[in-house]
């Protein structure tokens, strides 16, 4: 079936919050059976987080679509023991505590691995699982800070800004979602065993620095914020128009020429010294305000419409509004609806990335605290009075 990709596949998540849960939403949306344990009680703090309607976030319905919700103690020996149990049948565990955490409980790769030779077992944290830092909490502001990326962000001479999005969780969990891929791979199409995938908040960001440290290592050369240029590759900025700003990227050699030329500044595309990149990024602050006194006299739709005609990369800066009404993502099927168990509609991300075959799909809703945790306790092997027996003593709800 379509969107069934990874059917028959069954993932624990024990993580919480962001990173692990975002790999396990990306498992789920391919067909991935996830199981997600949640303390009893409140749950998964994420369900408290930014706006909520009738005391559930709304995030959390695009977070947890497609997962089923099992409330299981993990503090407690009988609940420790639970997880044991469906870890002996699940194909893939998901974790993102500190290290040490699940070790604390019984639940380290030794056991579970000798419990299920095949199961594969993401650890997602802040700093790995080895090394000097291992032991610290890390959330991804800190793990953005280390991998240099809140160094470059912000203007000049200014404190540091951070993106308005937790991209060191959710890019780790891509980065996680992509391991579990590989060991999968190696497991059932080469004949392999389970394995760790140790996913370090800081290394997932690290991994998209670019040319950063090359440069670095052979220049010395220590990348400072630049705002919102591109530093070494020019024209690309943002520039002010009668009703706010425009991105324009004209560093592309052909493409530089025709943006002069449109902009009526011929002189500049013929000079030889601007044909390549190298040159250009020497009087990048040269162009920049060429670029910059063209479109200042215009409004943004009117720079949109001349860069169109002469084939240069140029758009608007989306806020969320401007996203959920643009026809593009609708003729994309970008953004999805789903209804939540409150009866609300929430509009999501769709599924990505778009696969022609197999594309994948958004099932079911997400749950309700503990709404699955008879049926799947059932499904593996616990009868009606060991569950009651469980329920009365605290372990599961």
């Amino acid at each position: 079936m379509a969107g069934q990709i990874l059917a028959g596949i069954r993932v624990l998540e024990l993580g919480q919050l962001i990173a692990g849960p975002f790999a396990a939403k990306t498992l789920a949306d391919f067909g991935a059976q996830v199981i997600k344990i949640e303390p009893p009680g409140q749950g998964d703090p994420l369900r408290k987080w930014r706006l909520l309607h009738e005391g559930t976030s709304v995030w959390w319905e695009a977070q947890s679509r497609n997962k089923q919700s099992v409330c299981v103690d993990l503090r407690q020996p009988e609940g420790q023991d639970l997880v044991r149990q469906l870890a002996a049948q699940a194909d893939v565990l998901i974790e993102n505590f500190r290290p040490g955490t699940m070790e604390k409980w019984g639940l380290s790769w030794e056991t579970l691995h000798a419990l299920n030779p095949r199961l594969i077992m993401l650890r997602i944290s802040g700093y790995g699982q080895t090394g000097p830092k291992a032991q610290e909490p890390g959330f991804a502001a800190i793990g953005e800070a280390m991998a240099g990326l809140r160094y470059l962000n912000g203007e000049p001479g200014r404190a540091p800004v951070r993106a308005g999005l937790s991209l060191g969780d959710t890019i780790a969990g891509l980065h996680g979602a992509m391991g579990v891929l590989l060991a999968l791979y190696q497991r059932d199409a080469r004949g392999g065993q389970g394995q760790v995938i140790d996913a370090a908040l800081y290394e997932s960001i690290f991994n998209l620095s670019e040319s950063l440290l090359p440069e670095y290592s052979v220049f010395g050369a220590v990348r400072e914020p630049a705002g919102a240029a591109l530093p070494g590759i020019a024209p690309s900025n943002a520039y002010p128009c009668r009703d706010g700003y425009v991105l324009i990227a004209g560093n592309g050699d052909a493409i530089f020429q025709r943006l002069m030329q449109r902009i009526g500044r011929a002189d500049l595309g013929a000079d030889p010294d601007l044909a390549h990149n190298d040159g250009r990024a020497r009087r990048a602050h040269e162009l920049d305000a060429a670029i910059g006194a063209w479109t200042a006299q215009r409004d943004i739709d009117g720079v949109l419409d001349a860069m169109r005609e002469a084939g240069v990369p140029a758009g608007r800066i989306y806020s969320v509004a401007d996203i959920a009404q643009d026809p593009h993502y609708r003729a994309r099927g970008a953004i999805a609806s789903l209804r939540a168990a409150s009866g609300i509609d929430v509009e999501m991300p769709a599924v990505f990335p778009c696969l022609s075959d197999n594309p994948g799909a958004i099932r079911e809703r997400a749950p309700q605290l503990g709404e699955h945790t008879d049926a799947v306790l059932q499904a593996a092997g616990l009868d009606d009075q060991q569950r009651a027996g469980l329920r009365a003593r605290g372990v599961i709800a």
